[in-house]
Order: structure tokens, then sequence, then C-alpha cells
């Protein structure tokens, strides 16, 4: 539940790192994300990256769907104290098969009044810009009612990184047209992060 929140106060951004992968490079790209909007942003917003690899979650195992709301597992009820929080979300996703990492997908799946009535934008990368695991995002976002915004960074894996060994993440050296698209995205996501907590508010959340 919101606490009762005024427009000039920061909407709650979390960084989402949503892969889990050994030697992954989601957690370069939230970090470098991270320190970006906060200058961009300044006190519009406060930042807080978010770890999947960090919570542990299973294949999801709780035994009523998350519509209900009755959380039965602690890593569920931490994972949903921890999204509660928040007024909007940047996710920071590789490409997978053409879709976004089973273990983002999974993170999704266990909740949903918590995802409710918030906004989203991306960081995606790959061999392709990680732009079809984004298009697969935002279909499941949609059903959790969570409002994507059109702006999207997308990296890629052999422009933006500086990758010697495939086993190895490598370094991440982004090109700079993409801090342009960065800045809007965050913009366009603080707005809508904004108007969707008086929604939220307004309806007693």
């Amino acid at each position: 539940m919101d606490k009762l929140l005024t427009s000039d106060q920061p909407v709650r951004l979390a960084v989402v790192v949503g892969s889990t992968r050994p030697g992954r490079r989601g957690p370069q790209v939230a970090e470098w994300l991270r320190e970006a909007a906060t200058t961009h942003l300044g006190e519009r917003a406060t930042l807080e990256v978010v770890d999947l690899a960090r919570f542990g979650l299973p294949l999801l195992d709780e035994p009523m769907p998350a519509a209900i709301g009755d959380y039965r597992n602690s890593h569920t009820k931490t994972w949903a104290a921890t999204i509660d929080k928040f007024d909007g979300f940047i996710f920071v996703a590789p490409e997978y098969n053409h879709s976004m990492p089973a273990a983002l997908k999974n993170a999704i799946d266990f909740l949903f009044a918590e995802w409710n009535n918030k906004a989203a934008g991306f960081v995606s990368y790959g061999l392709n810009g990680g732009t079809r695991a984004v298009e697969h995002l935002r279909l499941s976002l949609a059903e959790v009612q969570v409002a994507t915004v059109r702006s999207q960074v997308a990296l890629g894996l052999f422009t933006d990184f500086d990758i010697p060994d495939m086993t190895q993440p490598g370094t991440f050296a982004p090109a700079d047209h993409h801090h342009e698209v960065m800045r809007r995205m965050l913009d366009e996501l603080a707005d809508w992060a904004l108007a969707l907590r008086l929604l939220r508010q307004r309806a007693g959340r």
C-alpha cells in the first residue's frame, strides 16, 4: 500500500537486472543507467538497482494465482514487498532466443497487484539490440497493468561492449548516441510513473 505522496516528491524507480546467468553483462549496464538517471532526473526521482540474482526465486511455486494475492512463500512475500514500493521500473534485459530471459518472465509471473498501474522503460542488449526481448516484455507487462514508454535504449553486443572472450562479461562501452535516447526514455518514465502513482492513490493504493 502506497503512503500518501504529493506530486513534488520524487518518483521511486527500480533498475531491474533481468538476467541471472553467470557472466552476465546486466550489472554493468544497470550501474551505468543508475548513475546516468540519477544525474539526469535529479530530485525528480530516486533510483535503486534490483538484481533478480539476489532474490533466488525458484520456478513459480505459488499454489494460488498471483491475481488473488494470497502469497504463501517467504521468497514471494519478499519479492512482493520489494516491487510494491516502486512507482516505475527500468528493465535491463538481454535477448535470449528472440525473447526475454526465463528468470525475468518468472519474476513477473510471481506477482500481480504489486505491478498494477505503474510504468516501465527498457534498456536491452543483444546481437540485435535486444529489441525482440522487449517486444515480449511489453506484452507480459501489459497483462499485469504496467504502462510501457515508447523510447527504448537498444545496445549492440559487439558495438557497445568490448568482449575479447565470450565466456566473460567484457567491458560495457556504450556509444554516445545512446545517451540522448536514454534521457528521453527517463523523462517519459518519470512523467508516467508520477501520473500513475496519483492514479493509484485515488484508487486507495
